[in-house]
Parts: C-alpha cells; sequence; structure tokens
C-alpha cells in the first residue's frame, strides 16, 4: 500500500472540498483491500463515518429512504425494509459475511468494484483497471464473466447483491455535489462498460452519494431474492434473481425482475416482465419469460453454463413468488 494523506471529516462541506483529490473511505470493505492489491493509490482518503446519513426514514409518499451510510447489517433488519422490500432485505443477507456486512455502507455497495480476477491482480491486463493494455478474460478463463452487457473492451461482472434488489425497484439515488444537489435513476446509476470500461458510474469525481430513495411499491411485499453460487455462503453470484409480483385472481398484473452474476451492471429484465403481464401464474409461463430474460446473452469459452442457470433462477424465484398470491 502506498502513503496517502487521511482527512477525518467532521461535515459534508469538508468531505465534498476534498474529494476531487481524494476517495471517500466509509467502511472501507472494498477500497482497503485494492489499495493492498495496488489496484486503487489514492493520494487521499476522507473519512466520513462522521457525516449524519446513517438514518433509514418514511417518506411522505410511502417510499423508503436509506441514508448513504447506512449499515448494511442495520438496513437488512430494519422493519420498514423487512415489511416493504423483503427482496432488498433477502439480497443484503445474502451478501459478504455478517461483519463484513456490519462495516459495508448503502454508498460504498453502490461503489462496489468487480471480482473479477483479472481486475485484480495488477500483473494481467485489464482495460478497466489501466484502460488500454487489453481485456484478460475475453480470450482468458471466463467462467464467472458477464453474458450480458460486455463489449470486447470489458465483460466483467458486477458484483453487488443488494443492487440487484434495487433495480428491481426502481430505486434513485440522491447525490451532493458542492453547491448542487441532483437524483440519478437507478437504471441510469451504473454505466455499461462500451468503449470506456473504466467509468463505471454516473457520479461526478466530487460527488457524494448522501441517500437512496425506494418508491412506494405495495406488491413489493411479495418478493425473493434466489442466489446461486459456488458455496452457500461469503460467495459471490453465479446468478441472482431479484422479483417482485402483483398478482390478482392468479394473474400477473405487474412484474419486477432484475438479475445479478450475470451482467456488467444490475440487470433489469424488462423483456421479461413485459412477458409476464396478463398472463396466469405458471410454470411454462416463468420459463418463456426466462428465455426472455437472456436471449441477448453472450457466452464465451468457459461461462456459457450461466445462461441455463440464470433461466433457473429465475423460473424458481417466480415459483416462490407466485405461491404467495
Amino acid at each position: 500500500m502506498k502513503p496517502f494523506e487521511f482527512i477525518t471529516a467532521v461535515d459534508e462541506h469538508q468531505a465534498l472540498a476534498a474529494a476531487a483529490r481524494a476517495k471517500f473511505l466509509a467502511g472501507g470493505t472494498t477500497l482497503v483491500d485494492l489499495m493492498k492489491l495496488h489496484v486503487e493509490q489514492p493520494a487521499a482518503l476522507v473519512d466520513i463515518n462522521a457525516l449524519p446519513l446513517d438514518e433509514v426514514e418514511e417518506l411522505p409518499d410511502g417510499g423508503v429512504r436509506v441514508g448513504g451510510m447506512v449499515r448494511n447489517s442495520d438496513m437488512a433488519k430494519h422493519p420498514l425494509i423487512r415489511g416493504r422490500y423483503p427482496l432488498l432485505a433477502e439480497a443484503i443477507v445474502s451478501g459478504a459475511s455478517p461483519q463484513l456486512r456490519n462495516m459495508a455502507t448503502t454508498g460504498g455497495n453502490l461503489l462496489q468494484r468487480t471480482r473479477c480476477y483479472y481486475f485484480r491482480d495488477t500483473a494481467l491486463p485489464c482495460n478497466k483497471r489501466e484502460p488500454g493494455s487489453g481485456c484478460g478474460a475475453f480470450h482468458g478463463y471466463n467462467r464467472i464473466h458477464a453474458v450480458l452487457g460486455g463489449s470486447e473492451h470489458c465483460i466483467a461482472t458486477h458484483p453487488s447483491d443488494m443492487c440487484v434488489a434495487l433495480a428491481a425497484l426502481d430505486a434513485v439515488v440522491r447525490v451532493r455535489g458542492r453547491g448542487r444537489e441532483r437524483s440519478i435513476r437507478f437504471a441510469d446509476f451504473h454505466v455499461l462498460p462500451g468503449d470506456r470500461p473504466e467509468r463505471e458510474h454516473a457520479l461526478e469525481p466530487d460527488e457524494l452519494i448522501v441517500a437512496v430513495d425506494i418508491p412506494s411499491t405495495p406488491f413489493a411485499v411479495r418478493s425473493a431474492y434466489v442466489k446461486i453460487r459456488d458455496r452457500a455462503s461469503y460467495a459471490f453470484a453465479l446468478a441472482s434473481a431479484a422479483v417482485a409480483l402483483d398478482v390478482r385472481d392468479g394473474a400477473i398484473h405487474q412484474a419486477r425482475i432484475a438479475l445479478g452474476g450475470i451482467a456488467t451492471k444490475p440487470w433489469r429484465a424488462h423483456e421479461a416482465e413485459a412477458m409476464l403481464i396478463g398472463k396466469r401464474v405458471d410454470p411454462g409461463v416463468y420459463r418463456a419469460a426466462a428465455d426472455a430474460a437472456l436471449r441477448g446473452a453472450v457466452p464465451r469459452r468457459h461461462n456459457a453454463f450461466k445462461i441455463e442457470l440464470a433461466k433457473r433462477t429465475l423460473v424458481r424465484a417466480l415459483t416462490r413468488v407466485g405461491a404467495m398470491a
């Protein structure tokens, strides 16, 4: 780890003043690891743990606002989250370990970086870490890599479980810079790699995530998060599905679906949602929706299995939620 300046921010103004030349430090569960690997080498760190951004509160319209510094474990167990958005609580609990969830924050989770082994090993080529150096995974060992949203420059998967659930819930990310504040739709927050894989999100260098707003979605009380991985705990998803269904009299009126572990960003499956609307709850319908969700998948040498795995994961999630009606 290279030497760096350490700044303890006593308020938001001080944090934002240093943002352009520094990295924000919250839980540090990703950043510190990457600094040890020399993947991240910031000149300065700004400790933002003193900022008052650690509340979960109900909004006037029935939605919920989660502060950017809320710890993952606190969000997962909060009554508003557990009661209104079970898929989000399930997604958080399925990630990392209890110790890491006690440290990790909302904002940090949104900015979590890929677990691609080419990205994390500075001896290997990676366009995300070093633009123009090449993508080692493209023709190398790519079992854990993306089948959706990739480009010739990058096929690294997005690692977060929480973000998959937030994508399904149409969350909004509230950010603040010096003298300005704006909201970013969750669908627009993470960006596809294209020819600039080093750019992973829509934040400006001097902006801070202050909260995530989750809209009121009454039917999300019937929801689930299903995650398939190599081992039962502390493993990243090979495929995952976040699902919420509005079922009335045996027919699907609304659907929210997002997929994880298979794409370069949390993947909203709009095609699958459209296919479900107006259909009866039925295994055949679920399978057709899963086929639609993966229609654009591009397999590589070692990860073709993910396509069928993702379909089965989505069918399992839809079956589980459909049975709640």
